[in-house]
């Protein structure tokens, strides 16, 4: 059951959205994995159908990030980079597919538990690895492409299950796989990201489930509207909360929503 009235919906998806998007701009993420346990267990939606939302509003947000990056990281500069791009996208681009077509055959009490599982796994993440630090490539040559692929398959599996844009993956494998800088790692996640969310994406859109969007997109644009502020908001605060803090405060905070959404029926 949705915790809000109809008519107060709308602000509270705009401010919730915001929130959200506040607590990934911190981090330099957009957010989604903080808004698809909140589009489950408090607006209600079922599984299938948060994903999808959140993937339409992860879009919408990445979309609109990379351009608000470019006064940092030129686009001269991310195209330079378009062998790690392309070695990522292989994978990347394939594991959206499968992991889009998964999602569409899972009954919701699974999917429910594998969302649960990828929240812990991002918490993780966020408390261990997110501030990795470039130390060189782990690999050279071939092996480092094929390194690139699976990883870029991986990411692509769990970023269509969760409908977000996986930079808390990608920006770790960037750096640690391919020793880019922490800045421009994340402006590559976002070059990465938007076309491998519109694989999976398209996917979505031949199931059922896909009418959320004509259903609710109005909702849907406001929420992107509050995500995209929030991000904008917390990107200029990054920073201000020291990470020692404010990581491992997000990993308890993902992990109490995947308690949350392992309960939900």
């Amino acid at each position: 059951m949705p915790l809000f009235a109809n008519r107060d919906r709308e602000s509270v998806a705009f401010g919730t959205g915001a929130a959200i998007g506040t607590l990934g701009g911190l981090i330099g993420l957009g957010g989604a994995e903080f808004r698809l346990p909140v589009l489950i267990s408090y607006f209600g939606f079922k599984g299938l159908e948060a994903v999808i939302l959140n993937k339409a509003t992860s879009l919408i947000v990445v979309a609109t990030a990379l351009p608000f990056r470019a006064s940092t990281i030129p686009f001269a500069q991310i195209g330079a980079e378009w062998p790690i791009i392309m070695n990522l996208l292989a994978g990347s681009l394939v594991g959206a597919w499968v992991g889009a077509s998964w999602a569409t055959a899972l009954k919701s009490e699974t999917l429910y538990r594998i969302i649960a599982a990828l929240l812990v796994v991002i918490a993780g993440v966020l408390a261990f690895a997110h501030d990795a630090v470039a130390t060189g490539t782990l690999f050279t040559g071939a092996a480092l492409v094929i390194a690139g692929v699976v990883a870029g398959f991986a990411i692509g599996v769990v970023a269509s299950l969760l409908g977000v844009a996986g930079g808390e993956f990608l920006i770790p494998t960037l750096v640690l796989l391919f020793g880019t800088d922490m800045k421009l790692a994340g402006s590559l996640s976002l070059a990465i990201s938007l076309p491998t969310m519109l694989a999976g994406f398209t996917r979505y859109s031949q199931d059922q489930n896909f009418s959320v969007i004509r259903r609710n997109w109005v909702f849907l644009l406001i929420m992107a509207a509050g995500s995209i502020l929030g991000t904008f908001i917390g990107g200029k605060l990054l920073g201000i909360v020291p990470n020692g803090v404010l990581l491992p405060l997000l990993a308890i905070l993902l992990l109490l929503s995947a308690v949350k959404v392992w309960r939900h029926r």
